[in-house]
């Protein structure tokens, strides 16, 4: 069941992982245009401070909350500060994610896996588990999940594009449980495309147990080049939370933010049906 109008507006309450900077931090900024409070989560912790501190400028009320979404005390830490300060949650967007190798699988540790798995995957079933009890409990509540363009066709980019077709097939479940439960509690899964971000050099935040990663050679250059050629020539942050914006108000369950991928999702389908090996999705 689609929540009724209402949930992005004045007073309302969202809560947005990864939003210091890129779609995130797009996202913060739009529902405060629209009146919201906004509780910003984020593992860098300078970045979120000086993204609460001009949103708090403007005149907006906004709560940064230092998280790692891969960690489920963490978010339970970011649901109670939410209610503690503004007593309620209407909107969850579990955004936060990493980009990791995309080398041959075979080739990459076990702690890049956990890494990538566990803040792409991990932070979206950690803030369903920590969430949803408390959206149900609310008028009219919306969940967005962030996956990627790359979890709707066939597989790129390594354990980044596993996760995220997971983050998927997590969100469409997550749909037909809440509607079999007749659920105030919309959901979403949004499928970005190229946008203008600092995705590429998420990096920054890996951890030790992850290794050291393709630091130098060939290929690590080449993949830091793909995602700066993506960035450049993507959409901005702010296009995305107005496609977002508008989701949630239309109920909307995917959201794709381009159609220059269209062909690779069609043909994914047809691959399937017919039994026949994946094409790549782009040269």
């Amino acid at each position: 069941m689609s929540p009724p109008a209402g949930v992005v507006a004045p007073g309302r309450v969202a809560v947005v992982t990864g939003a210091a900077s890129g779609i995130g931090l797009g996202l913060c900024e739009r529902f405060a245009a629209e009146g919201m409070r906004v509780v910003m989560a984020d593992v860098e912790e300078l970045a979120l401070s000086d993204a609460a501190r001009r949103l708090s400028s403007q005149g907006s009320a906004v709560l940064p909350v230092l998280t790692d979404v891969s960690r489920p005390d963490q978010v339970d830490a970011l649901r109670d500060e939410a209610v503690r300060a503004f007593g309620a949650v209407h909107v969850l967007c579990n955004n936060a994610g990493v980009g990791g190798s995309h080398g041959p699988l075979w080739l990459i540790p076990a702690g890049e896996w956990d890494w990538v798995l566990g803040v792409n995957l991990g932070g979206v079933i950690n803030g369903i588990r920590a969430f949803v009890p408390l959206l149900l409990a609310q008028d009219a509540a919306h969940i967005v999940n962030t996956a990627s363009i790359f979890g709707v066709f066939a597989g790129a980019l390594g354990p980044y594009g596993i996760s995220k077709h997971a983050v998927v097939a997590l969100t469409e479940t997550l749909h037909f449980q809440l509607r079999a439960l007749g659920a105030r509690v919309g959901v979403s899964v949004l499928c970005p495309g190229a946008v203008r971000t600092n995705f590429g050099t998420s990096a920054r935040n890996r951890p030790a147990s992850a290794g050291a990663g393709p630091a130098d050679g060939a290929a690590a250059r080449a993949s830091a080049e793909q995602f700066r050629q993506l960035a450049a020539a993507g959409i901005e942050p702010a296009q995305v939370a107005d496609m977002v914006v508008e989701a949630i108000r239309s109920a909307r369950f995917y959201i794709l933010t381009s159609g220059n991928r269209d062909d690779a999702v069609r043909r994914r389908g047809d691959e399937i049906l017919s039994g026949s090996p994946p094409a790549p999705p782009f040269p």
